[in-house]
Formats: C-alpha cells, sequence, structure tokens
C-alpha cells in the first residue's frame, strides 16, 4: 500500500476503500456549530452564517493503526477561499495509469487505489491507505505533516507542504525525495520516486 506524502517510510498514502466510517480525527472547534439560544442551546437560525476558516477546524490524524474505511471529510464546514497560488486539487481520485521509468506499468501496484483531496485556506487534507495526512501549504515545519507513514502506519513523519508554481510539493523531512501534485486537464498527477501517476476524478467533495 502506498503512502499522502508516497509509500514507504514517508507516508502519502492511497487506498481502494472509500467508504465512510468513523476515525480519530481532530474535533471541529464550537466557531462551526454557529450561535445558539442562551436558554435551550438550540441554533439560532435567524443568526447570519458565519464563515468557517481553516483555523476553526482542528487538525485530523491517522488513528492508531490507520483506518479500514475512510472516514467522513475533516473539512466539510469550511468556508474559506482558498489561498492566492493553490492548486485545487479537491475531489475523490482514482489512479488511472502509471509510468515507471518512462514506460506504461499497467500493471503497477497503485493502479485502482484512491485518494481524498480536500482543501480550506492553506490547508490541505490528503486521506487514502489507512491514513489522515493534514497540512498547510505553507513551507514551514510548524505547518507540516505531523502523523505517520503510510507504509506501517506508526513510523512518524514530518513533511512540509507548499504550492509552488501551480504544483503541490510535499517534502519528508530527512529524506531526499519530492512528492508533487498537479493537475492537467482533467487529470490529477502525482510524482513520487519511480513512478508518475494519472488520477481520474471520481467524485467532489
Amino acid at each position: 500500500m502506498l503512502g499522502a506524502c508516497g509509500g514507504g517510510a514517508t507516508g502519502d498514502a492511497v487506498g481502494r476503500n472509500d467508504s465512510a466510517e468513523s476515525a480519530t480525527v481532530g474535533t471541529p472547534s464550537s466557531s462551526q456549530t454557529g450561535p445558539t439560544d442562551s436558554k435551550s442551546g438550540a441554533k439560532d437560525d435567524a443568526s447570519p452564517s458565519a464563515e468557517v476558516t481553516a483555523d476553526d477546524i482542528a487538525v485530523a490524524f491517522t488513528p492508531a493503526g490507520g483506518w479500514t474505511k475512510m472516514p467522513p471529510p475533516v473539512l466539510a464546514a469550511c468556508t474559506e477561499p482558498l489561498v492566492a497560488g493553490a492548486v485545487d486539487m479537491r475531489g475523490l481520485w482514482e489512479v488511472a495509469s502509471v509510468q515507471a521509468g518512462g514506460v506504461d506499468a499497467p500493471d503497477h501496484r497503485a493502479i485502482g487505489e484512491r485518494q481524498r483531496i480536500e482543501q480550506c485556506g492553506d490547508r490541505v487534507v490528503i486521506t487514502a491507505g489507512g491514513i489522515i495526512h493534514d497540512m498547510r501549504a505553507d513551507g514551514t515545519e510548524e505547518g507540516a505533516v505531523h502523523d505517520v507513514a503510510g507504509s506501517d502506519k506508526t513510523t512518524p513523519i514530518t513533511a512540509v507542504a507548499s504550492f509552488e508554481d501551480a504544483v503541490h510539493v510535499l517534502r519528508p523531512i530527512g529524506t531526499p525525495i519530492e512528492v508533487k501534485r498537479r493537475i492537467e486537464g482533467e487529470q490529477l498527477v502525482w510524482e513520487y520516486v519511480g513512478f508518475t501517476a494519472r488520477l481520474d476524478r471520481v467524485d467532489v467533495p
């Protein structure tokens, strides 16, 4: 199983199973629930809807041992627009083709794998292959993925994310690789060490 940073110890995962289940992810802050009536606690429908930003939603993490059924979206309540320069990769994607060493690899293990990408402001959440990698694409270690590798769901990783010239780039600290994603036409192109995958959108979050 490959991983959101990629595969092996760096972890950016993919996965075939996309049915939802509950998972140990960050709990959204109270600001998402909207104003409530002070007496009954009920939502005040007369109040205008408040903006929900990336900061209002708690960071999500891979549950212990990884998930077996894809958990619910993390950023569904977010209303903050994407930051300038962001690559809009939002959706559920499935690997349609792979090239390894510049040669088509129709039997590659990644074929048919899926990954869900959510975005809000400069925040990106990639959920697939049993992991949840939640990051800020701001080029800082503070905003990096601080989670576990997709290979074993145990090894801690830190991967700095950024948007660079219409490309989403992940750089795992301590590993001399870059994992890249970009949009070409209707496809998501995912570059990892040793292969390049093209993914078709199968749903929009």
